[in-house]
């Protein structure tokens, strides 16, 4: 789903940057920020188009190359290697600085896109996702860590916000790309497509990026490497635990997760080179529970995204293209609320953050009972489906913003840089595992097995059934923040 952060480790300010500057949109736009604005923006096009793109022609890829049982282990390692790639993004700033940088990121991702596109079987379709994973966490983290160094403070809230409206022009395009692929029966020529976008843009970076980052490489942060491998493991262990018919071997998996999971929130309590700020992990804290909340929307829309065009093209009849953009539906709601969110007084944003998940948790059971049952596919019957991709989405979007700018905000001092830093990393990670997770209930729901019209009826309610455990939280977790307010007032 949509990323409205900067990832990876923090990157620090730059001495090159301008001082001042006028801080509208046309200063945005205007002289040497519009070629530089045009170039972050299409770095982060790239990676939505992918993610769109893929989720409409994965169907007819696995009918084509086998691998059902594996269907969303396309997602979980291409999300988890994503947070290695955003892990490594200030580094590779600092040491190639940003033009260097970026033809590494956009060679890694068209070579995983070539691998992709000549796949002759799931092994292969898995390797290239994990390399276009790992292009593309360091693309996105890029550019938002760039913005701070061609950008003057001033033209940062707009330019975060133009990075996050490049996610709606992705949900025009990606399904687009994908769905008239696959419709056409060349699922094939949609990461051919990919891979030939991507030399444009490589060319147009090294253009106009500057060379340096202006900061000594040696004065970036450590990178927390043994908190990465566990979020890395976690996400594979489950994915393989999913992937299992045998029920103990499920079991064992989620046990083997939370153990990680365990390992990872004592290193963070440890000190040391962190990934997220201090008492992140710990719940008393101001912080922890604004994590969870971020966590729980995530799940609820990345479920949805991952696993709705599958349903729709099997249960509902929709041709690929249909179903593609049926399913971003909630990116266009996501970014139509943060627009018109975004300006909305503290009063407002508190019962927001109640209302996202609560509008989460309604639509994610309506589509456990409803797209668990076949219909014809005609638009009297997909109009309640639309209806609700885009309420999930709207909720999700008039909070989204502003539950991470508490966490900013929240942050001591010291971990703010660390804080930003960690946003996009935390989203990956509920991505991969909301992946992992719903694959493993689809498979024992019996996706793969019996497979067929039965296996993915019972797939699509109990995928969503089960997932609607998480938004219920996070209507907990917002309850929370908003008697805090009533007491403050």
């Amino acid at each position: 789903m949509s990323s409205d952060t900067p990832s990876g480790t923090p990157l620090p300010h730059s001495a090159a940057r301008p001082a001042r500057a006028a801080t509208g949109w046309g200063a945005l736009f205007s002289g040497g920020n519009a070629a530089r604005s045009i170039t972050l923006s299409a770095g982060v096009v790239l990676h939505a188009i992918n993610l769109y793109m893929a989720m409409t022609v994965l169907p007819s890829a696995v009918r084509d190359i086998g691998g059902m049982r594996y269907y969303t282990w396309n997602t979980s390692l291409f999300v988890a290697a994503s947070i290695v790639g955003s892990s490594l993004s200030a580094r590779a700033l600092g040491r190639f600085g940003p033009r260097t940088a970026y033809a590494i990121a956009v060679a890694i991702f068209a070579t995983g896109a070539v691998l992709c596109a000549t796949a002759p079987a799931m092994p292969v379709m898995l390797a290239g996702r994990m390399m276009q994973g790992v292009g593309s966490g360091l693309l996105v983290s890029m550019a938002y860590a760039v913005i701070r160094l061609v950008f003057p403070p001033g033209l940062w809230p707009r330019a975060m916000s133009m990075l996050s409206s490049m996610w709606g022009v992705a949900t025009l395009i990606g399904p687009a790309i994908g769905g008239l692929f696959a419709g056409l029966g060349v699922w094939r020529a949609a990461f051919w497509t990919l891979a030939a976008l991507s030399i444009p843009f490589a060319t147009l970076a090294t253009c106009v990026l500057p060379r340096t980052t202006g900061v000594e490489a040696g004065s970036f942060p450590g990178i927390a490497w043994r908190q990465i491998a566990l979020m890395v493991g976690s996400v594979l262990c489950l994915a393989v635990a999913g992937a299992s018919p045998h029920g103990w071997e499920n079991l064992a998996g989620c046990l083997i997760v939370l153990g990680l999971f365990a390992c990872l929130a004592h290193l963070e309590r440890q000190g040391g080179t962190r990934l997220l700020p201090a008492r992140a992990l710990v719940w008393g804290s101001s912080l922890a529970p604004l994590y969870a909340l971020m966590g729980c929307l995530a799940l609820t829309v990345e479920v949805i995204e991952i696993f709705a065009p599958l349903f729709l093209q099997d249960l509902h009849r929709q041709p690929p293209l249909t179903a593609g953009y049926l399913s971003v539906l909630m990116a266009a709601g996501w970014s139509t609320g943060s627009i018109l969110n975004a300006g909305a007084p503290p009063a407002r944003v508190a019962c927001a953050l109640v209302a996202a998940p609560a509008l989460g948790l309604a639509g994610i059971l309506f589509l456990a009972f409803y797209l668990s049952v076949p219909t014809d596919g005609a638009w009297q019957a997909m109009a309640p489906v639309c209806v609700t991709f885009l309420m999930v989405g709207l909720g999700v979007g008039t909070a989204w913003p502003h539950l991470l700018t508490r966490v900013l905000l929240t942050a001591q001092p010291a971990d703010r840089d660390l804080a930003s830093a960690s946003l996009t990393t935390v989203q990956l990670y509920t991505t991969a595992l909301a992946g992992a997770w719903a694959g493993m209930i689809a498979n024992i729901a019996g996706l793969a097995d019996p497979g067929g019209m039965v296996g993915a009826e019972r797939a699509a309610f109990w995928v969503f059934a089960l997932f609607a455990i998480m938004p219920a939280m996070g209507i907990l977790t917002g309850c929370s923040f908003l008697k805090k307010r009533t007491k403050k007032l």
